[in-house]
């Protein structure tokens, strides 16, 4: 009979803890616990082994997984160098309060702290990222490691960290019994459904009821409490507001919610900051204090399952340590109904001029290459009812923040406080893997593309066979520059753009993804936009779209600020290498703004009138 092996163990462990895909890349260091890996998938109870082509691709994956499905994402990888390579995608756990454990192999017991080949000090590389990091130095430890490791996940939010020595790997499983320094363990994390007590639920549906003109802020960490945020917005009579990875949790169909806020988001959702006497933060912690209300001008509560998060971005008179969803639940049978909701009609009625705006900005035409927003634009119109779309960071998420609505049923998450590059891609796969039977969208800029995106065409051709809809869309904003940073040089510190840093080298990137059997589809102009996206989702397969686009286009927030225009205006007096490309498109792009505006004020004035 095969002895259980401590990799045998933990392999079980992760199927009791409801583990049933993990995302790894194999190593010496780890290499026995893939032996086990493997011995458990001929018995026909192992894990499915998700292997895409790096380790810090593994982890962007694992944390996606939670963010889609709710779940623990699983990471696998060797010692130190498969380890390091991890850690960018942990930090994007830890910075979006993701459950993710991570499991990475080290060199033998004995050779810990020998400066031996691949042999450094992994819990001490974890410290930071990890709420939990811990080495399994005998087979009795393992239980014990493995369920504090899911609990602390689960429970906080937060990645851990579970270091296995090679040889530790390949050690008898044996049951801890009672005895001195050994810990018993059992599976299973508690409720996070937390709800505050009565006099604190009370105290907030007073400030709440008392307000004129109520807002709502919500974020990613209020997913699953859309019904409950309505209906209190009902009652209250209040505008919403999301973060951009809240974007999905309230339906863009709900005509008082305004989008995102700030440099991404819409001039009816700074209207409402601005002018708000009460602000409620549900789930999210916003971090861009310049576009909050000035202190004193609201009352402010804020709801949050991370008590690290409560009262931090504003001075806030309640705080609610709570899940969102219960927490409201409660709070609900308080609120009193508002019979004036000349507030909640204002918010309507400007979010429809906004959205006009949205479009004028799409159809400027521009010499340098397409409108990237009237991609984005085209995009939106024909997003299947249950798409899952992912940005990157970059003008990517500008874009997607602007124009992308998503509907109740549809998906969409990217790399939200960490904001790395090249996690669209990865994002994408996990979500394809999640929800096999659903359209997925990945938008994403060149210059993130050629970091790994390129590479994980080589991951969806592997995998394309397992899903049940094989449809797969690919977005490149191809522009040939970095172009977020080129302006974030240009408004944030009056620089020009400097090419050795921010040139990017031009690729065929549909010829790549013709080179591996997709289909690959170029835009050049703004009027091929609409059509290529038409043959993109009539193909039941992968589809790339090279969209060579304008790298010009101002990444415009919904209020140009002074700094913004003094800063820009800097760098292209001080000989900004695409000075003549910037002015022109900028300013046929302000011209549509203004003119949107106008036209905007213009019908709103006329419906007032009308009485409506």
């Amino acid at each position: 009979m095969t002895k259980t092996t401590v990799s045998d163990f933990v392999i079980q462990r992760l199927r009791e803890w409801g583990v049933t895909r993990v995302f790894g890349f194999p190593g010496d260091g780890i290499g026995d616990f893939d032996g086990a890996l493997g011995r458990a998938e001929r018995r026909g109870d192992g894990l499915d082994y998700i292997r895409p082509t790096h380790e810090e691709v593994c982890s962007l994956m694992a944390t996606a997984h939670a963010k889609f499905t709710g779940e623990v994402g699983v990471c696998v990888a060797t010692s130190s160098p498969g380890a390091f390579h991890m850690i960018n995608g942990l930090y994007d756990a830890k910075m979006d309060n993701q459950p993710v454990v991570a499991i990475v192999g080290q060199q033998g017991l004995a050779s810990l702290g020998t400066f031996n080949q691949q042999e450094n000090n992994l819990e001490r590389a974890f410290a930071d990222v990890a709420a939990y990091v811990q080495t399994i130095v005998t087979p009795e430890q393992a239980q014990a490691v493995i369920d504090t490791a899911f609990r602390i996940a689960i429970t906080r939010r937060q990645p851990t960290v579970i270091v296995l020595p090679h040889d530790i790997q390949a050690m008898t499983a044996v049951d801890p019994t009672p005895a001195h320094w050994v810990s018993r363990s059992g599976t299973g994390a508690p409720s996070t459904a937390i709800v505050p007590p009565l006099h604190e639920l009370a105290k907030a549906a007073e400030i709440i009821n008392a307000g004129e003109k109520v807002t709502f802020l919500v974020g990613a960490g209020a997913r699953g409490a859309a019904d409950e945020i309505l209906r209190a917005a009902e009652l209250s009579g209040a505008g919403i507001i999301t973060a951009l990875r809240g974007k999905d949790v309230v339906s863009s169909d709900v005509p008082h919610h305004t989008q995102q806020l700030g440099l991404l988001g819409s001039l009816p959702s700074l209207h409402q900051i601005h002018r708000c006497d009460t602000l409620v933060f549900i789930g999210t912690n916003y971090p861009y204090g310049e576009f909050l209300p000035e202190t004193g001008q609201a009352r402010a509560i804020q709801i949050d399952l991370s008590p690290e998060h409560l009262g931090l971005r504003y001075p806030t008179e309640l705080n609610l340590w709570g899940d969102a969803k219960a927490t409201l639940t409660a709070l609900l049978p308080l609120l009193q109904q508002k019979n004036d909701l000349s507030w909640q009609r204002g918010i309507i009625d400007e979010m429809r001029g906004w959205e006009d705006e949205m479009q004028a900005q799409a159809l400027v035409q521009f010499e340098t290459g397409a409108n990237p927003r009237r991609v984005f634009q085209e995009l939106n119109k024909r997003l299947p009812v249950d798409a899952v779309v992912t940005a990157d960071a970059g003008t990517t998420a500008d874009w997607y923040g602007h124009h992308i609505r998503l509907r109740r049923g549809m998906r969409g998450d990217l790399s939200g406080l960490l904001a790395t590059m090249l996690a669209a891609m990865p994002y994408a796969v996990a979500a394809k893997f999640a929800y096999p039977e659903r359209t997925v969208v990945c938008t994403i800029g060149d210059g993130a593309f050629q970091m790994l995106g390129m590479n994980e065409l080589i991951t969806i051709k592997k995998y394309l066979s397992r899903w049940s809809n094989p449809q797969f869309v690919i977005i490149v904003m191809h522009n040939d520059d970095l172009a977020q940073v080129s302006w974030e040089m240009r408004t944030e510190d009056g620089n020009p753009v400097w090419p050795a840093s921010q040139d990017v080298e031009t690729v065929d990137y549909a010829g790549w993804a013709e080179l591996l059997g997709f289909k690959g589809i170029r835009i050049h102009s703004d009027d091929s936009v609409g059509a290529a996206l038409d043959e993109a989702f009539a193909h039941s397969g992968v589809t790339l779209i090279d969209a060579y686009v304008s790298k010009s286009v101002p990444p415009l927030p919904a209020h140009i600020t002074a700094e913004y225009a003094v800063n820009t205006a800097k760098a292209l007096l001080k000989g900004d290498p695409n000075e003549f490309a910037v002015i022109r498109d900028s300013a046929e792009a302000l011209a549509a703004e203004g003119l949107a505006r106008v036209k905007g004020a213009f019908h709103r004035g006329n419906r007032s009138t009308d009485g409506d």
